[in-house]
């Protein structure tokens, strides 16, 4: 969420929150710094690092590991590096162009401009590949998946209609496109393990859900037919059965990922009841299609109401440790709820954390639910004294409470500091290649010493 484009709350000086890939982290950039909070219980907001030299307007960390990508206002096209618990900036590169996005997986890095996107290697920040001239994207809009077997990237194909193009960042070559909407995109998300993509367009009323890279569409989603609405976000939970979308409204929607059981009656009833019921259970035959699209959309599995409307926010689905919706928003503030992963229905907001440093005493605290005080760490998300176990998916959950443009030319080659040396070798090799597939909690760590040297600076000659 890159509020400098947007006029943000006053009270707040927040210019950007996002989560990372796995859900466990929130960085949040303000008018004076970063922060990077732990997200591993809800009545407790644990700030794990804080930098206070200047205005920073994006923020990401790569995963749960001390790699940090930033950029700030007074040099929007600059990227740094940096390794945040050493001090250390690993690199940096000048773009000729303001950075509107940058997108970070186990693999890759991407920088989004308004009108080209660029492809790095992680491991030693190597400029792979430049997709230029694409359509004139003024937010940034594009997605990358975190799962590095499907490394694959989304971006907007049009700015006049919803074509959605999907780029291989592995290989290095266009995939597919796929003509999502008929309005211009306004939000993209791939589930966890990059094999389905959710589209939104600026209409903000039709939300959709293709497969990777078949392109076959599995799921479509009424967000609301009253107004059109400017959808902001949208995000899967870890196990892909559920899909969050936040707008500019203060209804923000969870879509659970499932095809409607067949119910029809095992006897068909007779007369003008029976006819008129065999006519609405099969609307394709009687009615046009734009209003049998409307019959067959499916409606939000649960909502959250937030207390306020138009503001700019970002959301997420999270298990701390039962199924939470994580929203954070242009006010300042990080919004937990509960979610019902069985029955749906409204969420009951559980916890509000202020982000952006400043003090709000008379803010009122809703009380957590008797069961957010787990016990857990700050940084690992794992409960004092026990063994580190993946917690329980949104899935677990349901079935228990069932039963219960470009940079300048980039010559391959960074100076380490003090020695004057090309370096070229893979910078992340440790942090790569010994990582888990599985996106957990604490996966990837960066603590070595020796892991990052530091680098004066990556901005090469033209």
């Amino acid at each position: 969420m890159n509020l400098t484009s947007q006029h943000a709350d006053p009270n707040s000086n927040l210019l950007f929150a996002n989560f990372n890939q796995d859900f466990s982290s929130l960085a949040v950039g303000t008018k004076n710094g970063y922060r990077l909070f732990s997200l591993s219980a809800v009545d407790k907001l644990e700030q794990i690092y804080e930098n206070d030299t200047s205005d920073i307007c994006i923020v990401e960390r790569l995963f749960s590991s001390s790699l940090v990508a930033i950029v700030s206002l007074s040099a929007p096209r600059k990227l740094k590096v940096c390794h945040f618990k050493k001090g250390t900036e690993i690199c940096n590169y000048s773009y000729s162009n303001t950075i509107l996005a940058v997108r970070l997986n186990r693999k890759r890095l991407i920088v989004a401009l308004e009108e080209s996107l660029y492809i790095h290697n992680i491991r030693d920040m190597k400029v792979l590949h430049t997709i230029r001239d694409t359509p004139p994207n003024p937010e940034g809009l594009c997605a990358l998946s975190v799962n590095g077997d499907n490394c694959y990237l989304a971006y907007p194909g049009s700015n006049q209609v919803g074509e959605v193009q999907i780029f291989d960042t592995e290989n290095l070559r266009a995939v597919t496109m796929i003509q999502a909407h008929d309005s211009p995109l306004a939000a993209l998300a791939f589930d966890p393990l990059g094999t389905k993509i959710a589209t939104a367009s600026e209409k903000g009323t039709v939300i959709r859900v293709y497969t990777i890279p078949e392109e076959t569409k599995l799921f479509e989603f009424r967000r609301g037919v009253k107004r059109c609405v400017s959808i902001g976000c949208l995000s899967f939970s870890a196990d892909s059965l559920f899909l969050c979308a936040s707008s500019n409204t203060e209804t923000v929607h969870i879509f659970k990922l499932e095809h409607p059981k067949d119910s029809r009656p095992t006897e068909e009833p007779s007369g003008w009841m029976g006819y008129l019921g065999k006519a609405l259970m099969t609307p394709a035959s009687y009615l046009p299609t734009q209003v049998t699209d409307v019959f067959t959309q499916g409606r939000a599995f649960a909502q959250v109401k937030l207390p306020f409307s138009g503001l700019k926010n970002v959301c997420a689905l999270a298990t701390l440790p039962k199924p939470r919706v994580l929203i954070a928003a242009a006010d300042g503030y990080l919004y937990m709820y509960n979610l019902d992963p069985s029955d749906g229905g409204d969420c009951t907001l559980l916890k509000q954390h202020r982000l952006d440093g400043q003090q709000d005493p008379n803010m009122p605290m809703s009380q957590g639910d008797g069961e957010s005080g787990d016990g857990e760490s700050a940084e690992g998300g794992h409960p004092a004294g026990r063994s580190e176990s993946p917690l329980p998916t949104f899935a677990d959950v349901a079935q228990k409470s069932a039963s219960r443009t470009s940079p300048m030319r980039n010559t391959g080659e960074a100076t380490v500091a003090g020695v004057g040396a090309p370096c070229t070798e893979d910078l992340l090799s440790q942090a790569v290649d010994h990582v888990p597939l599985a996106t957990g909690l604490n996966t990837l760590r960066l603590d070595d010493d020796d892991e990052f040297p530091p680098m004066i600076h990556h901005t090469d000659p033209s």
